[in-house]
């Protein structure tokens, strides 16, 4: 390349070329994408072709149409106040470096906000600022580092899913090659000998090679791919091993028919390569079956309230809203559909889109995103959209709120593949050299069916498996887990905390007595607006009982987390809420009680009397046995001695604790244990977040917590000692798939070392013995599975 264009992109320089690396840049922005990959170790990058950042010449125009709003439109997931959300199919997707380079595109572009890269769907969600990157710049940049995204969009407007049949085409191709290298090799087999054959071998052999050639070069190239990729990157993956048994055995075979030295190992590559595959598609569909089980089985219990046709309220599951229907959103609940705002002053925070905790206020007649939360007093929106649990599945895991709480356990299982793979290539080195040495006839047998059956993908296998499946079972049982990580957490769990109100307690049947001032019809009303827009439980409770009243639209409403609700009309003013807060001493009482007070005026309290859920203290029982457990509550201590009834062994319980002191308490235990926070997910926000595992027990209210690692269904919390013991059983399954996987591998790798173990034989094993660890994991999930119930 001449001096005077650029290395990255290959545009002339001009005047205000920038030297880097003793190399001609023409711009600041070309220089760090090559600072980039060369610092990450995928310099590699550059030697696919010359100028590998230029846009190609065949996607320079190819884009055009993505400047068309209505064509953006039915792309955007999100479009709203400068931030745009594209989900791309990324089909050139393969190794870890992909996932690399795609998750760190903010890296090459500063407009780009995030990216979050779905693997197995070959999908990239990014959110960036529309002000300074559009859309059809977004997807030249992907086209220009090698990642050209596929829009269709027939697909995006009739919502239809590309099927991937590639895995299927290279699957039939080696099928094919192999079943007539295995015809056109029996004769070598049985050394027939006949004229007509021996005077035809060469010609068999050189069609054995023919069908070698699709198998090597298009059916095996995702081996190379992810060898090279990860090899580039430093990364030392399973299929290092496999991309050096096949390129081994093409190339010996190759040698021996050139010089005539025989039939080569056509029949053993072929093989080798149809049974990796078969492998593949199986856990492919194995896979496709638990994320079908996770998308559309696993509904979290969440509700909304819907407005019915006479103005009264209801509570549904979300997956039942319709376009057209018109629902009420609270102080911070999530908007769960794509709608148009009716009534209501809105401030809508999009942080769980978004990441941008900055709020946008909203007026009627606007559209409001699904996923923003209210920040403010009730709305009534109409649905434009049905809504998907799937797309709530995707909020939830937004990486805005991600937290490292990464396993230990699943880097003990990486671990154990680096190492297991330096351990095979060692053995295969260390046997080749012997057998050089001693027979070199079986050395290149001895060094391929080392390579072939000692790969770790049994062990690869044994973990996302068993917890995936385990996953389908917690959701089947009403608990619903963010991640398959979570469960590996659950089982390290030593210290369970518990929230109060609206986890111990039920947000129904509990006994309310009004103490205090009569209310005027106005004052009544109000407050009965005022608990309207806010979702505490108590709140929710007391709105119920309540007599009806006008709905009106409040001037304003806040919600002070731990303390109380305020809302306003007109000049009047009503605060509901703790004794401090609404300005009284009387909250030195020893009950449950919630105080209001109407233009600063106090009139009086609600004194509850809660209603424990059945099970807690066989529950309890069951917990304390393997777990030191705690009670957190926000309330006052008035329940303290009836819950030294219901709980006849020492239990630790701290009264008048607020959000922050309950985050305290939870960072505070973890110097010293895993801790398992169980809350509504309403307070208790914080303390979830902080958690080793977070679980928000839900009934019906329709509050969203991306805080919380696990939400459980209100109704089966009295089975919570039994997901935590499943939980650490998978462990233990898991590890008996180790010690099984190893077992093989010992044996097989006696055979192979040895020299009577023969490649194709080798080829056959080693994807059975991965089928083999995933039926076991699946029958033994499935077996413990059967005999949970909650």
């Amino acid at each position: 390349m001449s001096s005077s264009t650029c290395y990255h992109c290959g545009d002339p320089c001009g005047r205000a070329a920038v030297l880097f690396d003793e190399k001609n840049f023409c711009c600041n922005g070309c220089k760090t994408v090559y600072e980039i990959f060369h610092t990450s170790g995928l310099e590699g990058y550059y030697d696919l072709e010359s100028a590998a950042g230029a846009t190609p010449k065949e996607v320079a125009n190819k884009f055009d149409f993505l400047e068309n709003p209505e064509v953006a439109e039915k792309l955007l997931d999100f479009n709203e106040d400068g931030i745009q959300v594209v989900e791309f199919h990324i089909p050139h997707m393969h190794c870890s470096s992909c996932i690399w380079v795609l998750e760190n595109l903010n890296r090459l572009r500063s407009f780009i906000k995030s990216s979050q890269v779905d693997f197995p769907k070959r999908k990239a969600r990014i959110t960036f600022d529309s002000e300074g990157l559009n859309l059809k710049e977004l997807a030249i940049l992907l086209a220009k580092i090698g990642y050209e995204p596929s829009i269709v969009l027939e697909d995006y407007s009739q919502a239809k899913k590309k099927v991937d049949r590639n895995l299927i085409y290279k699957l039939g191709v080696a099928g094919f090659s192999f079943g007539n290298v295995m015809l056109l090799s029996f004769p070598e087999y049985f050394e027939v000998q006949e004229y007509w054959l021996d005077q035809y071998k060469t010609f068999f052999r050189w069609l054995m090679f023919s069908f070698s050639l699709p198998v090597v070069f298009y059916a095996s190239q995702d081996y190379f791919t992810s060898a090279f990729k990860g090899l580039r990157s430093k990364l030392l993956n399973i299929d290092v091993p496999i991309a050096l048994g096949i390129l081994t055995l093409f190339i010996r075979s190759t040698v021996d028919i050139v010089f005539d030295l025989g039939s080569g190992f056509f029949d053993s590559l072929t093989g080798l390569v149809f049974f990796l595959l078969v492998g593949r598609f199986f856990q492919q569909k194995t896979y496709a079956h638990l994320s079908f089980e996770r998308d559309y089985k696993s509904y979290f219990p969440i509700g909304v309230t819907r407005v019915t046709e006479n103005d009264g309220e209801e509570n549904i599951e979300i997956y039942r809203v319709k376009q057209g229907d018109r629902l009420l959103v609270r102080n911070q609940e999530i908007i769960p559909v794509d709608c148009i705002l009716i009534h209501g002053r809105a401030q809508i925070d999009y942080s769980f889109v978004t990441g941008e905790s900055e709020s946008v206020p909203k007026s009627s007649g606007d559209k409001l995103f699904a996923g923003g939360k209210q920040l403010g007093g009730v709305l009534e929106i109409e649905a434009i959209k049905s809504v998907s649990q799937s797309y709530l599945t995707q909020l939830w895991s937004n990486s805005a709120f991600a937290k490292n709480k990464a396993s230990e356990f699943q880097t003990l299982t990486d671990a154990i593949g680096k190492r297991f793979t330096i351990a095979v290539l060692t053995i295969a080195t260390i046997a080749t050299s012997y057998w050089l040495w001693q027979d070199p006839s079986k050395a290149l047998n001895v060094f391929t069916a080392v390579l072939i059956i000692a790969c770790p993908c049994a062990i690869a296998l044994a973990a996302p498996f068993t917890l995936g499946n385990l996953l389908r079972i917690f959701g089947r049982n009403g608990f619903y887990l963010k991640d398959t990580n979570t469960i590996e957490r659950l089982a390290k769990i030593d210290t369970v905390v518990f929230d109060k109100t609206g986890t111990l307690t039920s947000n129904s049947g509990n006994t309310i007595v009004y103490e205090g001032m009569e209310l005027t019809d106005d004052e009544a009303s109000l407050l009965k607006n005022t608990l309207r827009a806010s979702n505490h439980p108590l709140s929710r409770e007391l709105y119920g009982i309540l007599e009806s009243c006008q709905i009106k639209t409040l001037d304003e409403f806040s919600e002070h987390t731990g303390k109380g609700v305020k809302g306003k009309l007109g000049q009047h003013t009503m605060k509901v809420g703790s004794a401090n807060y609404v300005g009284t001493q009387e909250g030195t009482k020893a009950e449950t009680s919630v105080h209001i007070s109407a233009d600063e005026n106090y009139k009086g309290r609600f004194v509850f009397k809660s209603k424990y859920r059945e099970g807690l203290v066989t529950l309890f029982k069951g917990l304390m046995t393997n777990f030191s457990l705690v009670i957190l509550s926000g309330d006052n201590d008035g329940e303290r001695k009836k819950l030294e009834k219901m709980f006849p062994f020492q239990l630790p319980m701290f009264f008048d604790q607020k959000p922050e002191d309950k985050l305290k308490f939870v960072k505070k235990s973890q110097e010293h244990s895993n801790v398992l926070m169980v809350g509504d997910g309403l307070n208790d926000a914080g303390a979830l977040a902080q958690s080793n595992v977070g679980i928000a027990v839900s009934e019906n209210v329709n509050v969203f917590s991306p805080a919380c690692d696990a939400i459980l269904d209100a109704g089966k919390l009295t089975g919570l000692a039994r997901f935590l013991k499943l939980s650490q059983q998978s462990i233990g399954i898991i590890k008996l798939s180790f010690l099984l996987s190893l077992c093989y591998n010992v044996v097989g790798l006696y055979f192979a070392v040895t020299g009577q173990l023969k490649p194709v034989i080798a080829a056959i094993l080693m994807p059975l013995s991965s089928i083999s660890i995933v039926v076991f994991t699946t029958i033994a999930t499935n077996y413990i599975g059967s005999k949970f119930k909650t």
